[in-house]
């Protein structure tokens, strides 16, 4: 059976854009509009809302990027309706990193505390699925630890703390999480590979105190592993920005001398004539 047609109104020409985008969230937020609906045409919807395409095309965009809609092509193509995810909290995240207004201190103690609630409440939910899972990444973070490739371990062990958040059965911490591990990826690929030989260890005792339920030596067991970590990385990060700094300074000197020579050799500096 066919949904009703959803209520879209004529917009003002001032922020039309963004008017647009507000209504389109209004109707999905009151379920006019639901996941994996496809809205009207184009020409149809900006003869409705009495905009441009143009315009309408920037509210699309907008609402895209947000992750609320994906733009398909084809015959069957359009706006359709995405059902919710992680996408724009993994992107408002990044931007902020990319823009310098998350440090890692803050992110990597942000890792710290929201592992702590994850952990608390995943050693109360997780079921045998869930362990099987945690226990087939630690298997594959071994093997990769063996073959030496650092980018397969990486992501591995990121991924074992999006299981840990998604055993909680709560979709907000699984996408904090998931936003999280984004940025950290991004932090650690920074800084480079370094061995972490206690990492691994670490992780078969905290499956041993989250199978018995433990939550106290659960929290405890990946606090300190991730504390640890941390003062690892913001070494490592402290280090590498020492070094790009000196590298910066040597740079600037050998620029400089060339033009403190000139300086020196122009005419009348030495008396000549």
């Amino acid at each position: 059976m066919n949904s009703p047609t959803p209520a879209f109104a004529a917009v003002a020409p001032a922020r039309a854009a963004d008017e647009i985008a507000r209504q389109i969230r209004e109707l999905v937020a009151s379920g006019q509009i639901k996941p994996g609906d496809r809205l009207p045409s184009e020409r149809d919807l900006a003869q409705r809302l009495h905009v441009s395409r143009n315009t309408l095309r920037e509210a699309l965009r907008a609402l895209e990027h947000a992750g609320m809609i994906e733009m398909r092509k084809g015959a069957a193509g359009g706006a359709f309706v995405l059902p919710g995810d992680s996408g724009a909290i993994v992107t408002g995240l990044k931007d902020l990193y990319h823009l310098g207004a998350i440090t890692p201190q803050q992110l990597t103690d942000a890792r710290i505390w929201l592992s702590d609630v994850v952990v608390r409440v995943a050693c109360q939910r997780a079921t045998e699925e869930d362990f099987e899972q945690f226990e087939a990444n630690v298997a594959a973070s071994a093997q990769a630890q063996r073959a030496g490739d650092f980018g397969t371990r990486q992501r591995l062990n990121r991924e074992f703390h999006v299981l840990l958040a998604r055993a909680t059965r709560n979709p907000i911490m699984a996408s904090m999480m998931e936003a999280l591990m984004e940025v950290m990826g991004e932090f650690i690929g920074r800084i480079g590979p370094s061995d972490n030989p206690l990492v691994l260890p670490s992780r078969r005792r905290l499956l041993r105190h989250l199978r018995a339920r433990d939550e106290k030596a659960a929290v405890a067991e990946i606090v300190t592993s991730l504390t640890r970590l941390q003062d690892k990385y913001l070494a490592l990060a402290d280090r590498q920005r020492a070094q790009a700094a000196s590298t910066r300074d040597a740079t600037a000197a050998a620029l400089a001398a060339p033009t403190a020579k000139r300086v020196r050799q122009v005419p009348g500096g030495s008396g000549r004539r």
